[in-house]
């Protein structure tokens, strides 16, 4: 929830508290494996310090319990860290992070339960529009008809509404992960460092999962892993958490983050095609607001006020040039 503009701050402390509820808000029976370590977010420069002590006052005023350490207390919290060059950091004990896997099968459940027919093994080949309206969804097991269309397909957007003739400046960035073998448990909090542009938590079991970006490759729907991201995620990990040297990498993988010039979202209908609403381009903070964002989507769909305010995530602003900046986002 440590954010430094008041709307991703409200999103996110609202789905916090809807995660931490939500086996009884969709009366489904699964657990999600939500663990509240909190995040520990490092300052390295007086710059970095005085924008987190800033996002700290907004984050306050909005019920969000953070606050400022120093690097001794830091290093209570994160006992393996390295507190050299560090000016302080910020810590809120209520984040957290939970299974995706657990949370998606419970919206599955409950969606089913609600009648949902959800499609397996089935690909998105592309739209129809007709007179600039969606008419049908076609896939590789046959067209689905329909007038309303919401595209969350990630880094996949772009291309699926250029099928109707539809532009939106999205476009994937490759990201890698590694996961460590598993042992005694040593860190609760996840390590959120701008400063070296990586993060790092202990899972519940016990392995270390890491992971940076590529911002500087060009734009591709590449997914391998590399040996390159190996060494470079261990040279940058273990100037922060240098107890780590010793452990053994099980396994890495790479992903794609759906990204907008901004680096925030576009939520909502767009221009030129009735029925075709965006949900992407959250840029790598789309899980941890997905509950709320889930709702406002349905607000938006049926005509109601939403439950927080996302006009300025509309697919137009980039054309305005009224980007949305976010100051405190990996």
């Amino acid at each position: 929830m440590q954010w430094g503009t008041e709307t991703n701050c409200l999103l996110s402390r609202e789905s916090t508290h809807m995660l931490e509820n939500l086996a009884e808000l969709l009366e489904v029976d699964v657990d999600i494996e939500l663990h509240q370590g909190g995040y520990l977010m490092p300052a390295y420069t007086e710059k970095m310090a005085g924008q987190f002590k800033k996002n700290l006052e907004l984050q306050n005023t909005l019920d969000i319990p953070a606050r400022w350490v120093t690097p001794q207390e830091a290093k209570e919290i994160v006992p393996l860290l390295n507190t050299d060059g560090m000016i302080g950091a910020t810590f809120c004990a209520k984040d957290g992070h939970c299974n995706p896997f657990k949370a998606t099968e419970a919206y599955a459940r409950a969606a089913r339960r609600l009648g949902v027919e959800i499609r397996t093994y089935t690909e998105v080949t592309g739209l129809y529009a007709e007179c600039c309206n969606i008419r049908k969804v076609k896939t590789t097991t046959g067209d689905i008809s329909t007038s309303h269309v919401v595209m969350a397909a990630g880094g996949y957007s772009k291309p699926l509404c250029r099928t109707v003739g539809v532009e939106i400046p999205l476009y994937p960035e490759r990201h890698e992960i590694l996961v460590t073998e598993p042992v005694d448990p040593v860190q609760e909090a996840m390590v959120m460092s701008f400063h070296h542009n990586l993060y790092c938590q202990q899972s519940p079991h016990g392995s270390f999962i890491m992971g940076i970006g590529h911002p500087d490759l060009p734009e591709s729907f590449d997914t391998r892993s590399s040996w390159e991201f190996l060494q470079e995620m261990a040279r940058r990990v273990l100037k922060v958490l240098p107890g780590l040297a010793g452990l053994n990498v099980i396994r890495q993988w790479a992903g794609l983050y759906d990204m907008s010039p901004d680096r925030q979202p576009i939520l909502g209908p767009v221009g030129g095609v009735d029925g075709l609403h965006i949900a992407a381009g959250f840029s790598g903070h789309g899980f941890m607001i997905s509950p709320v964002v889930g709702r406002i989507v349905a607000e938006k769909l049926l005509g109601l006020p939403t439950v927080l305010p996302v006009d300025m995530f509309d697919a137009g602003r980039f054309q305005r040039g009224e980007l949305f900046i976010e100051p405190s986002v990996v």
